[in-house]
Order: structure tokens, then sequence, then C-alpha cells
């Protein structure tokens, strides 16, 4: 968390946040299921202005061969933020940073994917932020979770993720840029909802023991509400196939 400019309230005397939503509302949504004709299975992600697509290859045979498991599938997971993502232009290419978090979000993934019915094989997840404004591990997560289910890969659930945190004292849902530059604390959480398993938790900054429960409770429900979109969003392109066929 970035040291705040003097004067800049993040959320004012009504309860209002620096983007007018409430403490407890979650930015605009907008996901979409197989945009990518070359890749399996893909998705596209418009988290308020985070901008996420995510593209599946796979199962397939791994080479080299050494790197196969013969009991299970190897989940690899690429993320990757493009130069113009952000204000700033990024240097191309993968860094600490995006290496660190292709790790966790393959962690987060993982405990869904049914890995040992494709033994010796890799499944590839690439998520590429196009437009990045907080809360980009999280829309990748979803984004990622989709374009799995888009590819037909077998699993246990969907993966839903979302973040709360600390804002001017209060804990509120889904940080956007400002308040995760300037806020006190970021919980990001990922969960299986049918399962009911949490596959990410993390944090940063500094929480109360009674604020950091509180946050994963806003945080779950948050996603809650994401894997309802996300079951909106397969279910809409299965819809137009289902329309297709018909026709």
């Amino acid at each position: 968390m970035m040291g705040r400019p003097e004067g800049v309230k993040l959320i004012d005397e009504n309860g209002r946040r620096i983007d007018g939503r409430k403490k407890y509302e979650l930015r605009p949504l907008k996901m979409e299921v197989g945009v990518l004709k070359s890749a399996d299975g893909s998705a596209y992600v418009e988290w308020g202005k985070n901008k996420v697509l995510a593209a599946v290859y796979g199962p397939r045979e791994i080479h080299p061969k050494h790197l196969q498991k013969p009991d299970r599938a190897i989940l690899r997971v690429r993320y990757n933020m493009a130069p113009f993502s952000v204000e700033e232009r990024r240097k191309p290419g993968p860094d600490r940073r995006s290496i660190e978090i292709s790790k966790v979000i393959r962690g987060a993934l993982e405990p869904a994917v049914i890995l040992e019915l494709f033994p010796r094989t890799s499944i590839d997840v690439f998520i590429e932020v196009l437009q990045a404004d907080a809360g980009t591990r999280v829309a990748g997560i979803t984004a990622a979770s989709l374009a799995l289910a888009d590819a037909g890969i077998p699993m246990r659930d969907l993966v839903a993720a979302c973040a709360a945190g600390k804002v001017d004292g209060e804990i509120v849902l889904d940080l956007n840029k400002e308040e995760d530059n300037y806020g006190e604390a970021d919980v990001p959480v990922a969960i299986m909802p049918i399962k009911n398993d949490i596959t990410l938790l993390q944090m940063d900054g500094y929480l109360t023991k009674e604020e950091f429960l509180e946050a994963v409770r806003l945080a779950i429900k948050g996603a809650k509400a994401v894997y309802q979109k996300q079951r909106e969003a397969l279910k809409e392109k299965y819809l137009k196939i289902a329309e297709e066929v018909g026709e």
C-alpha cells in the first residue's frame, strides 16, 4: 500500500467510495466465453477498468518428456501484463511479480481441475492483462476458470475469486486502483463455491483478527456473486450453440 497524497479521501461522509460505490458493492462485471477460435477454450473478463483475456490449450503431450507426470496432467499457468496495460509502459516479458502471480493462480485453480484423468500431458493456461486497475489476479483466476470450462476440461467446480480490503478504516469489497494504492489492506480470496472450499487466501497490509475475518467473509460473498456471473456467461454461450444447431 502506497503513501496517500495529502487531502485524498477515499470514502466520503455518506459512505460513498471514490468511484461512487457503496462499501459492499462490486465494480461492474462483464464476462464472455469462447472469444478465441484458435484456443481450446477462452474467456474475456471486464471487471471495473480491468480487461483480462484467458486462453487454454490441452490436454496435450509435454515436451521434453522428462517433465511428464505418469499419474496426472501438469497445469501450467502464465500470467502476463501487456506493456500498455498500465499508465507507465511496462517492459515486455515476465518479471518477478508476474512469475509469482502465475504460481498463485495455478495454486488457486489446481484443486478444481481433475488432472488425474490426463496423465503425461499438460494443460496450459495463458492470462493476458490488457488493462489493469487493481484486482488483476482475482480477475485472472475468474477468466482462467471460465476458459478451462470452455475447453471442456473436467472440473470439480468453477473457481471464482474476489478481494476485500480496508480503506479509510472501513472494510470494503473489491478495491479499485486508488483504494489499492492508498488503502490499508487487501485480501484476495478464491473459492470453489459448490464445495465451499477456499483455494486462495492472501493478505497485503495490516488488519486485526476481527477485521481479517470480516474481510474474508466479505470477499467470499463477493466471489459467490462472481460465480453467478460465470454461470450466466457459460449458459449464454451454450444457449447460442443450441440456437445455431436448431436453425
